[in-house]
């Protein structure tokens, strides 16, 4: 008996939902975005371009092409033109750098951002120093704390009065 397009469109839905976490209202119009392809595929006969099918394409990328100087593209769709990746990551999929680095088999070693960015924040940081002023904050810090142990190793000594 063959199933109808609401029950096959359900079936691909519950089956991309055990994989990622959706809300009710993301579960419902991927449920009408299935529906309807369904519907075309049954009318017209043809294929439908769709997000995961352009995603699916995307996804077989060097690391020599992904990670460029001035740019960064993203593995899972293929979007091009940023600087860093978390922020595209978590909004567009839901994904963390650690997952993502490895989904792909990134090494830990790799940053997730251009390497144009990278250095000009480096050379920016070290303009300003901002590696001694945290070394001085350190040592500021480690002092106030040895010196709050050393008072607290020393009990007060109880002053004795002669009557």
């Amino acid at each position: 008996m063959p199933a109808t397009l609401v029950e096959l469109a359900a079936n691909i839905v519950s089956s991309h939902a055990s994989v990622k976490e959706m809300s009710t209202e993301e579960l419902l119009q991927e449920i009408q975005k299935v529906y309807a392809a369904l519907q075309q595929l049954e009318t017209t006969g043809s294929t439908v371009s769709t997000a995961t099918e352009t995603e699916a394409k995307a996804a077989p990328m060097s690391l020599k092409k992904a990670f460029q100087a001035d740019q960064v593209y993203c593995m899972i769709c293929g979007r091009g033109g940023m600087k860093t990746l978390s922020r595209h990551l978590a909004q567009a999929h839901g994904v963390k750098p650690g997952e993502y680095r490895k989904q792909f088999g990134i090494p830990t070693g790799q940053p997730l951002t251009a390497r144009n960015f990278s250095e000009g924040r480096r050379k920016m940081a070290q303009e300003r120093g901002l590696a001694e002023n945290l070394a001085k904050a350190r040592a500021v810090r480690a002092a106030k704390i040895k010196a709050e142990k050393a008072a607290a190793v020393k009990p007060a000594k109880p002053s004795r009065k002669k009557a």
